[in-house]
């Protein structure tokens, strides 16, 4: 028996017949390709690396090797380096090379109509398309609603895009045909929490994580679910020990995640303050990580040496300009260590066709000028940069939490400020943040700042 044999009896995954009978056809006439297909697709939708199985890492080159033509194997291939680490076709020539193989491959041989959606909408998306892509995925979903490929694919680009409702409301669509009976249906569900919980229907999400850990107590993404809510409604006590009595559960599946499925690993750690970034270079372990040291470095806490040792990964990617959320993490490192040249780097974007580049002008730029003023003094500008497009900011992705040091900036810059209309916005910002988030300690903390500068003016 050939080595991809073994893999393919080991993990059990479904054969040639069994996606068959599923209603999801892959054109292929390899069982073993079949079975490491669906390997690797649990392993990315559950957010572990089955080290028995050589991880999503060792599926991958086995079943290559099972069928080198098999379409499908290479555009989950592509989508996962495309899509699970944010890399690009203009910047990784292996990867645009592995995309034109795809495509080639896609029109030499007979596919579904289902498979040729497929391989148009990780096109669009390598093209800098990614509204168009969750389109194709769409309509992917509309008639195979059990196709966890498209629901995970469009899942994770929604976030990208910070498409929050799209995000809810494409799981909502498909859920009630992911009866019990479906494997990874639980999974499902943590999914769909987490998109009401991102648009704000905080009990609801937390049922449904509480209903899909009931069902397995390692599903990473509902323990996620939950330590958002926590952390939205500022509840910090229960927040701890729910992260706390769950740890067993989830912290080795993190840990041994690969750099195939980041998009977990890096905010458990996070909450661990592990400078796993140094030891990755995964881009979202990077930003989670300037974006810890730029909340502690806006609450006057010193930092010593630490944002020139995340400098060292970030200023390779000053000019990669593939998503602005990235865009403007990167920034706040160079910021940090003061380093002019690697900044006026961030700050240069060409026109492009891009999605995300063409946000750049309203938005990129903008938010980023807002952290320049704000570093340089000049507080002023940088309220005046930022206030107008605050409710804009969504569009640059990202979850909720993520973006909220967007909204801490533009608290501080106004208290900042040595304008007395500012330092008033900055206290009704101050209140609308208390009644979004009451008993947060950092909002304590800012209104009694803002109650020192108000009493010294």
């Amino acid at each position: 028996m050939t080595v991809c044999g073994c893999v393919a009896d080991l993990c059990g995954g479904k054969s040639l017949q069994a996606w068959q009978d599923a209603g999801l056809v892959l054109s292929t006439t390899s069982n073993e390709a079949c079975k490491l297909f669906d390997a690797v697709l649990t392993q990315y939708a559950t957010w572990t690396n089955n080290e028995n199985l050589g991880g999503i890492e060792g599926c991958l080159s086995k079943l290559k090797a099972a069928d080198p033509n098999f379409t499908m194997g290479h555009v989950i291939a592509n989508g996962l380096e495309l899509i699970g680490t944010g890399s690009s076709v203009r910047l990784n020539k292996e990867l645009d090379a592995a995309m034109r193989t795809m495509m080639t491959l896609s029109k030499s041989q007979p596919l579904t109509e289902r498979e040729k959606l497929h391989v148009a909408a990780l096109d669009m998306f390598a093209r800098g398309q990614l509204p168009k892509a969750c389109d194709l995925w769409e309509q992917i979903l509309q008639s195979h609603p059990t196709d966890l490929l498209a629901l995970k694919f469009s899942q994770d680009t929604y976030f990208y895009l910070g498409y929050h409702i799209q995000m809810r409301d494409s799981v909502a669509r498909v859920y009630p045909f992911w009866t019990p009976d479906t494997p990874l249906s639980s999974y499902v569900k943590g999914y769909y929490s987490f998109g009401l919980m991102e648009t704000n229907f905080f009990d609801r999400a937390e049922e449904l994580a509480h209903e899909a850990l009931a069902l397995n107590q390692t599903d990473a993404w509902s323990v996620h679910t939950i330590a958002h809510i926590n952390e939205m409604k500022a509840e910090v006590k229960k927040g701890l020990e729910f992260m706390k009595e769950t740890e067993a559960n989830w912290k080795v599946k993190i840990l041994v995640a690969s750099l195939k499925n980041p998009l977990l690993a890096h905010e458990y750690l996070w909450l661990q303050i592990a400078p796993r970034c140094l030891s990755s270079g995964s881009m979202l372990d990077v930003v989670d990580n300037c974006s810890m040291l730029y909340r502690l470095h806006l609450e006057g806490v010193k930092l010593g040496d630490r944002w020139n040792n995340v400098l060292k990964l970030t200023k390779k990617h000053t000019k990669d300009h593939v998503l602005l959320f990235n865009d403007v993490h990167v920034l706040m490192s160079s910021l940090g260590a003061k380093d002019h040249k690697a900044t006026e780097d961030e700050l240069k974007y060409s026109p492009c066709a891009d999605h995300e580049l063409s946000l750049a002008p309203s938005l990129g730029l903008p938010l980023c000028q807002a952290f320049v003023e704000f570093e340089n003094g000049n507080c002023d500008k940088a309220v005046d940069l930022l206030y107008p497009i605050r409710y804009q900011l969504i569009q640059i992705g990202g979850s909720n939490a993520q973006r909220d040091v967007f909204s801490q900036l533009l608290i501080h810059a106004a208290l900042n400020s040595k304008s007395q209309a500012k330092q008033n916005l900055a206290r009704c910002l101050l209140r609308e943040r208390d009644v979004m988030r009451p008993n947060s300690p950092m909002t304590e903390r800012l209104i009694r700042k803002a109650a020192a500068v108000h009493s010294v003016a």
